[in-house]
């Protein structure tokens, strides 16, 4: 994804089944809980740079003791920040007690993080908020241990205000009341308190987690940490954001992403469990535990963008999906150059389309393969060695064309002179193309706003001297905004969009704009704005063709002597390559929840008002 946008969130729990005495003989280390959990972060990095934190809490502590503790960071390097001062508090008991290493039970009571349920957050910011404030975990504080709760997750709800409403708290101590958050946190414990006051000794987290989340509109993954030593991962009905867990007899433990299991615990693929749409894995302070249906059943939509981008592309599942993008796309993109092999280079910009990358080359090969062997049933008998050499050694032209320069960074702020700094991101690699003859297919995970690529790319690749460069997104055309996964909510910032607005102008249809915000605005008025996707309408007059074509044409700068143009995924390949999630709703429009209607509504009217806020 050559243009930079927020990643989704990323979660790690972990549970110790057995004392610390067991982990301290059979592994020589009573921090296996700790190490465990820092390898669970480190391995999820990609989805969460803007801050981190963990939490833990110590089971069968004498009254007075403290049982729950935080850490959060929203510096550089945040994981490697809190497990550092993990690390000076373990050397400053050293100090003291040279051999304490020996003796589990004696460095639990020393050690703030020395406990039986942990978690670990890392964190993506929204809005540019990336204030500690907002970094997980919270905490929801009670002098009852049974009412303390910990609260850390990968989310988005679109219904934050009706939440607090709910709970009668429009503001928060130590809290912001516009985070989600903290709205889930006031939620959970709302039913929480109600549910231990009728059964202190045995808390019906079913019902708990049942009762509030039927209240959440959105996308979520949440993993909490009860005083008295209850946990629980919980998803959204629609399985919108990814969880795995993996169990054996020593841990419970669930993350973000499966491959991470895999490592952290040597765990075969199929140990590896997806926690399952609308339920909950509940473990209890004793260990046992249990999978339950908190939320009514409902279509699967996955995210698809954690297929085609975020998610690490170490999961098996998700390298297949991804080589798949990429062949699905070779027909469309050998008919765009003619079949013209002979003359074409391919490559990849960024390094995370490689995947795609490798299936759009397969792709390319099975062809050239088809026609080799044709070739070579004509001659019948009529050929020599070095004819017979020739064709067989044919080759789809690969090369490494561009290189990004991760220490490249620009001090300039005037837009024009930035522009053109921005433009030495990436290295290219001069001699590959053959001026005034070759032609260059470059793919990318997907194409969002088009900035780098028409002020940086496609200006760069022109150095080259290309005939046409061909840019082939994995993905379809983002025309929606995303409130459930991705930080993407302005209109205005989609290139499909403003190309939309651009054919609707040139067709003499502008009018159909300001139809649509009046649509808006009623729906609005009569409180139904999340009945309707009404931005469809924008979309409806022209082809998935003749908006690509344009859009091609808008990323072309004026000063590029290439032809450009744009081929995309499309939605039948996307969820061909991706059967078991079809999130798709940023390319269609067709949300999963009357919330995204509404997103996607007031998107529009803000672009309308000329408004830069979000939707939600």
């Amino acid at each position: 994804m050559s243009d930079a946008i927020q990643h989704e969130c990323g979660i790690a729990y972990l549970r110790l089944r057995k004392p610390l005495s067991f982990y301290h003989q059979k592994y020589g280390t009573a921090f296996y809980g700790l190490n465990k959990l820092y390898l669970l972060m480190e391995k999820q990095h990609n989805r969460g740079q803007d801050g981190a934190g963990i939490a833990t809490v110590k089971l069968d502590t004498p009254a007075g003791t403290p049982y729950m503790k935080r850490i959060r960071s929203n510096i550089g390097q945040s994981i490697a920040d809190i497990f550092k001062q993990v690390q000076k508090e373990i050397e400053d008991v050293e100090k003291l007690q040279p051999d304490i290493r020996q003796y589990p039970d004696l460095l639990k009571g020393y050690l703030s993080y020395m406990g039986e349920v942990m978690m670990g957050h890392l964190r993506y910011g929204t809005q540019g908020r990336n204030n500690i404030e907002y970094c997980h975990p919270f905490i929801k504080s009670d002098i009852n241990p049974n009412r303390n709760l910990c609260l850390a997750g990968n989310f988005n709800l679109v219904n934050t205000k009706e939440l607090f409403h709910f709970i009668h708290k429009d503001e928060l101590i130590n809290m912001k009341a516009d985070s989600d958050l903290a709205a889930m946190i006031e939620v959970i414990h709302h039913y929480l308190r109600e549910e231990e006051e009728k059964n202190p000794e045995h808390i019906n987290w079913k019902e708990v987690l049942s009762k509030a989340t039927n209240l959440f509109d959105g996308g979520f993954v949440a993993e909490g940490i009860c005083g008295n030593g209850d946990s629980f991962v919980l998803r959204d009905k629609h399985g919108i954001r990814p969880a795995y867990y993996y169990i054996d007899d020593e841990i419970i433990s669930a993350a973000s992403e499966r491959p991470v299991l895999m490592t952290a615990f040597k765990a075969k693929l199929e140990n590896i469990h997806e926690v399952p749409p609308g339920h909950a894995l509940i473990v209890r302070a004793n260990g046992d535990y249990s999978i339950e249906k908190i939320l009514t059943s409902a279509e699967k939509k996955s995210c698809s963008f954690e297929r085609i981008y975020f998610s690490r592309g170490s999961d098996e599942e998700i390298y297949k999906e991804r080589k798949q993008l990429g062949r699905l796309l070779s027909e469309k993109v050998l008919k765009m150059i003619k079949y013209d092999l002979r003359n074409t280079i391919f490559s990849f910009i960024p390094n995370t389309a490689e995947t795609a990358f490798y299936g759009l080359i397969k792709g390319a090969e099975a062809y050239l393969n088809e026609i080799k062997i044709q070739r070579i049933q004509s001659w019948d008998k009529n050929f020599d060695e070095e004819k017979l050499r020739e064709m067989i050694e044919r080759r789809v032209r690969i090369e490494k064309i561009a290189i990004k320069d991760v220490k490249m960074r620009t001090f300039i702020t005037e837009e024009g002179a930035r522009n053109e700094m921005v433009q030495h991101v990436y290295d290219i690699t001069y001699g590959t193309v053959r001026a005034g003859i070759d032609s260059l297919v470059i793919i990318d995970d997907s194409i969002v706003r088009g900035t780098t690529l028409r002020e940086s790319i496609i200006r760069m690749l022109d150095r080259l001297g290309p005939v046409k460069i061909f840019v082939v997104s994995s993905a379809p055309q983002i025309r929606y905004p995303d409130c459930y996964g991705i930080d993407m909510s302005k209109m205005g910032d989609f290139i499909a969009f403003q190309a939309a607005i651009e054919l609707l102008k040139e067709s003499g249809q502008k009018q159909l704009l300001l139809d649509v915000y009046t649509e808006c605005v009623q729906a609005e008025k009569s409180n139904k704005l999340s009945s309707k996707n009404f931005v469809k309408a924008i979309y409806k007059p022209f082809s998935v063709d003749e908006i690509s074509k344009k859009i091609g044409s808008m990323l072309r700068p004026e000063d590029v002597n290439a032809e450009v143009k744009v081929i995309y995924q499309t939605i039948e390949g996307l969820h061909e390559a991706c059967p078991d999630n079809k999130g798709d709703w940023y390319f269609t429009g067709d949300y999963p929840t009357p919330g995204g209607n509404a997103v996607v509504n007031r998107a529009f009217m803000n672009y309308m008002e000329g408004k830069d806020g979000r939707g939600y």
